[in-house]
């Protein structure tokens, strides 16, 4: 197993400068700087990355439907992607979150991850959340948990094994993810809505900020938590994936850019780390000469290890 100790100047996550420098030519030269080769890091052979890719099926989309209960403060819509199959064999499913700062974007950014995922197998559940500055940790990792029991619901119909539900997600949706895989079952945060429904069996993370208290107090941060790290410490710990990894935890597969100054690349290699000293599985996709965009919009061989990994989790 190769390692990797990567340094990496800091530029804030949630600072408006670094959200300028990626709007017009700067957009562009992330995406130009992708073109190149990537470094994967892994338990595993890095020739045998793919090697759990299955020839894709058709499958079906259906349309969106509201997977929050009645009461919920938000109506909240999620796109199911269900594999044409007849043999009535029960299948894995994903929960595909997306990035945004926790604050903007939708489900849009997922769909061609989801449908790679429905081409492999899996009921893709493709879903929205709460945007801060109107709602604040945990009530995302709350949507995520309402998320989890509307696909235990309809597991039956969809034909979901429940046992073999993971978790999809890039930047703050990654970190959704994982906080949801890390402390969503058990503990503080898996009250009220948590507990066994909320079980992933595996993670696939891209742009993972993994550890809130790296941050300075910009503003993406300090909205989501709904406070500086002075004001706020014991509930940035709480919502920092990094800070919640048990030997229980369930494997992982991580990618970053190397170049990326939003999320820098140490959020994956320590939360990597970590994961290795608690003997968790899990492989790291580092990606040479990219940024934080640019590794999610040129992420096709990342993805396409990181599915990989996944069906290798899953799949009898």
């Amino acid at each position: 197993m190769s390692r990797t100790k990567l340094i990496c100047g800091w530029q804030r996550y949630g600072t408006l400068a670094t959200l300028r420098r990626v709007t017009g030519l700067g957009a562009l030269a992330l995406m130009l700087s992708g073109c190149s080769a990537t470094q994967h890091v892994s338990q595993g052979d890095p020739a045998i990355e793919t090697s759990g890719l299955r020839e894709p099926q058709p499958f079906t989309r259906l349309a969106p439907s509201t997977y929050t209960p009645e009461e919920w403060p938000q109506a909240l819509k999620a796109e199911v992607y269900l594999p044409d199959q007849s043999n009535g064999a029960l299948r894995p499913a994903a929960l595909l979150v997306h990035g945004g700062g926790w604050r903007n974007r939708t489900p849009e950014d997922m769909q061609g991850i989801a449908e790679q995922l429905a081409g492999q197998g899996y009921v893709a559940v493709n879903i929205e959340h709460r945007f801060v500055p109107e709602y604040r940790f945990p009530t995302q990792l709350h949507d995520l948990q309402q998320a989890m029991k509307w696909i235990h619901a309809n597991a039956g119909e969809w034909q979901v094994d429940t046992q073999r539900i993971v978790g999809v997600g890039f930047s703050s949706g990654a970190h959704l993810v994982s906080l949801l895989a890390l402390a969503g079952v058990e503990g503080p945060l898996a009250e009220p809505y948590g507990g066994e429904q909320s079980r992933l069996a595996a993670v696939l993370a891209g742009g993972l900020p993994s550890d809130l208290l790296k941050f300075n107090d910009g503003r993406l941060v300090v909205d989501f938590i709904g406070g500086t790290r002075a004001e706020e410490n014991a509930a940035y710990r709480l919502a920092s994936p990094a800070r919640q990894i048990t030997p229980q935890a369930p494997p992982f597969f991580l990618f970053h850019g190397k170049w990326d100054q939003l999320v820098p690349v140490d959020h994956a290699t320590d939360f990597y780390q970590a994961l290795q000293d608690n003997h968790i599985e899990s492989e790291l996709y580092l990606q040479r000469f990219r940024g934080h965009f640019a590794s999610f919009l040129l992420r096709g061989s990342a993805i396409d290890a990181g599915i990989a990994f996944l069906n290798r989790q899953v799949n009898p």
